[in-house]
């Protein structure tokens, strides 16, 4: 899940809401959307290699 930050940066969030926190988990943040989505991707696979 990716947000747009107030500083034009893009920031990646997990898609579940971390239990003892109750907010999402900040997954890294990145100066344009491609890097975000592109990261996201690799974050996708991972989970399941």
């Amino acid at each position: 899940m990716i947000r747009k930050l107030s500083s034009g940066k893009y920031r990646l969030y997990s898609r579940k809401v971390n239990p003892k926190t109750g907010k999402r988990r900040n997954l890294g943040t990145f100066a344009s959307r491609a890097a975000a989505e592109k990261h996201e991707r690799a974050v996708q696979y991972f989970k399941r290699h």
